[in-house]
């Protein structure tokens, strides 16, 4: 997946926060890599993928894929701020079912947090696109999904959100 194109508008969105909210020169690593596990969390919940207990199916696809790229801006995100953007993520294989995967997510978000370097990062990011692959979105729907949400973030910021 090219991501330049996403970093760019990325930092765009960023940039305006950051202005607009009075947060120039603040580190925001932290709650942006909370921001990241939580909407994490919510795209685990949208699929209920471990919810064993359950007969109830899943969210709608659309559903499923706004919420994942909630996570691709945090991804995003966190890169631009810790000088991380120059990167090929690629989609890597395992055997994991979605409830491990999303696990992995988890550990992986950790062990950048606490060792925020480029090996890391790569690693997160290659196994958040393995996560997309094994919910079935091509790089295009990504992509697209992306852009769409972030037309919605910049008029949420027009709203005063």
């Amino acid at each position: 997946m090219d991501i330049s194109e996403l970093y760019e508008i990325q930092e765009k969105l960023d940039n305006r926060i950051c202005i607009e909210h009075g947060l120039k020169g603040m580190n925001l690593v932290p709650s942006k890599i909370l921001a990241l596990q939580v909407e994490l969390g919510e795209l685990a919940n949208e699929t209920r993928c471990f919810k064993f207990w359950s007969n109830k199916g899943s969210s709608p696809r659309e559903t499923i894929l706004e919420e994942y790229v909630d996570c691709l801006h945090f991804i995003l995100s966190i890169g631009l701020e810790n000088g991380l953007t120059d990167i090929n993520p690629i989609g890597i294989e395992n055997t994991n079912n979605l409830t491990e995967q999303f696990q992995n997510m988890f550990m992986e978000i950790v062990t950048f947090q606490h060792e925020p370097t480029l090996d890391n990062y790569q690693r997160l990011f290659n196994h958040f696109l393995l996560l997309g692959g094994k919910l079935d979105f091509t790089e295009d729907e990504i992509r697209l999904a992306y852009l769409e949400k972030n037309k919605i973030n910049h008029q949420r910021q027009d709203e005063g959100y």
